[in-house]
């Protein structure tokens, strides 16, 4: 029987990276994930951060999608 994946959110994961003066096995532990969970959030939090400063390329993105549907 397998399990369904958990999906979580944006937000969610904003939350657990911030979380800076704790560990990845504690802040794994205190949310109840598994550590390389945490260490994946971290690490695209950190390669995209730079989206939250730079609007004209998050509006470039969407505007691509969009026209792609």
């Amino acid at each position: 029987m397998s399990t369904k994946r958990k999906i979580y959110s944006a937000e969610f994961k904003a939350k657990v990276v911030l979380e800076a003066e704790l560990t990845l096995n504690q802040i794994a532990s205190k949310y109840e994930l598994l550590p390389v969970n945490v260490k994946n959030c971290k690490k695209m939090f950190l390669d995209n951060m730079s989206l939250a400063f730079d609007k004209s390329t998050v509006v470039k993105e969407y505007n691509s999608l969009k026209m792609d549907i």
